[in-house]
């Protein structure tokens, strides 16, 4: 994860996303270096625009969030229903 981190820094910057860069940032945090890698890191980025792809991964977050907000309620009142059943059972025990 830290070499896709890595690249979108770079990306971010305005500097290239090569090996030379990418080596350079991962040598920097001190972590392993792995040239297999980061080898197919920028071979996996090449020709990508990076910008319209964290573009379309925006845009397809946010859509399942806006879905999810409109579920809790129903959740929420599928609770209180079965609470209201539960307290009707044990006013039957008593009469």
């Amino acid at each position: 994860m830290e070499y896709v981190y890595a690249a979108l820094l770079l990306h971010k910057v305005g500097k290239p996303v090569n090996e030379e860069h990418l080596h350079k940032v991962i040598q920097a945090t001190g972590a392993t270096v792995n040239e297999s890698k980061i080898k197919s890191i920028v071979a996996s980025l090449h020709g990508v625009d990076i910008d319209a792809e964290i573009a379309n991964a925006v845009i397809a977050s946010a859509a399942p969030a806006s879905g999810g907000a409109s579920a809790k309620p129903a959740e929420e009142k599928k609770e209180e229903k079965k609470a209201e059943e539960s307290a009707a059972g044990l006013s039957s025990l008593f009469g």
